[in-house]
């Protein structure tokens, strides 16, 4: 029977030997859907996308994704992983990197096989649709931080998946950078369901619909709402009189926002946000 959701994770489990990394998830994703997966580190984030993408398997449970096995939906999907450094001694330039994402989308390529008749044209598409078209004959190690980044979601893209998942994507640029490629995959969001992972909790501004808390358990959230209970449920309880967390982040005016101490008089009395 096909689900109804995009993605459904059903009584999922998964250890790494006797160490427990995921316990008996139970959420699914809507067609659609800007999913953000918060977590601290070691909580099983990039785990539950390698259940997803099929690369591991739960000893628990079952996944559904677009209604099959995790695995058998591979040109349906865009994958980006967390890293994706290039080597300055590896001469592959911009339209040979988004070529190589067409072969999950059935193109034939590399080692001596053609690609199909369109490859170019699609290439040259992808490139577009992430501002990337005036670099596609420059190499990829010559880029800056968030033009890579840009042309890594190019090679997820290039084949117009219906899912996009993205591990990690604006790791290793700077606040200009993210505050761009933010942009970007609100704009990708029109034409496909994005599932993003970040440790960085100031993803909530920037066009997420959904937000998937992640350590150990999954707390699932249909707003983008920073609150006491989903700090706590991404990252875990903090000692009583700290600031757990300060979100640095961008409007007309600079500002930061900081969590109410337990001792403070004014603002909302149910512990909500400092502006």
């Amino acid at each position: 029977m096909i689900s109804n959701y995009l993605i459904s994770f059903n009584n999922v489990s998964f250890s790494y030997g006797s160490h427990l990394i995921l316990d008996d998830l139970n959420f699914s994703v809507d067609k659609g859907d800007y999913l953000a997966i918060l977590g601290p580190n070691g909580g099983g984030k990039t785990t539950l996308v390698k259940l997803l993408l099929g690369l591991l398997k739960p000893q628990q449970g079952s996944i559904s994704i677009f209604g099959r096995p995790p695995g058998r939906s591979g040109d349906m999907i865009g994958y980006m992983p967390q890293y994706t450094t290039v080597s300055e001694s590896f001469p592959i330039t911009v339209r040979d990197a988004v070529m190589m994402g067409m072969i999950s989308s059935g193109f034939k390529g590399l080692f001596g096989m053609k690609f199909g008749s369109g490859s170019s044209e699609a290439v040259e598409k992808a490139l577009e649709r992430v501002g990337m078209q005036d670099h596609i004959n420059e190499k990829v190690s010559d880029l800056s931080g968030g033009q890579k980044q840009r042309v890594f979601i190019a090679r997820a893209i290039v084949g117009e998946p219906e899912l996009l998942l993205l591990d990690e994507p604006a790791a290793s640029v700077d606040q200009a950078g993210k505050t761009g490629l933010y942009c970007l995959l609100r704009e990708l969001n029109q034409d496909m369901t994005v599932v993003m992972i970040s440790h960085d909790i100031s993803v909530l501004g920037q066009g997420v619909k959904t937000v998937a808390c992640v350590n150990r358990k999954v707390h699932i959230h249909d707003r983008p709402v920073i609150t006491r209970e989903l700090l706590s449920e991404a990252y875990g309880e903090t000692a009583q009189g700290t600031c757990p967390i300060e979100l640095v982040t961008h409007g007309e005016i600079p500002h930061r926002v900081l969590e109410f101490h337990p001792d403070d008089n004014a603002g909302d009395s149910e512990g909500g946000w400092n502006d």
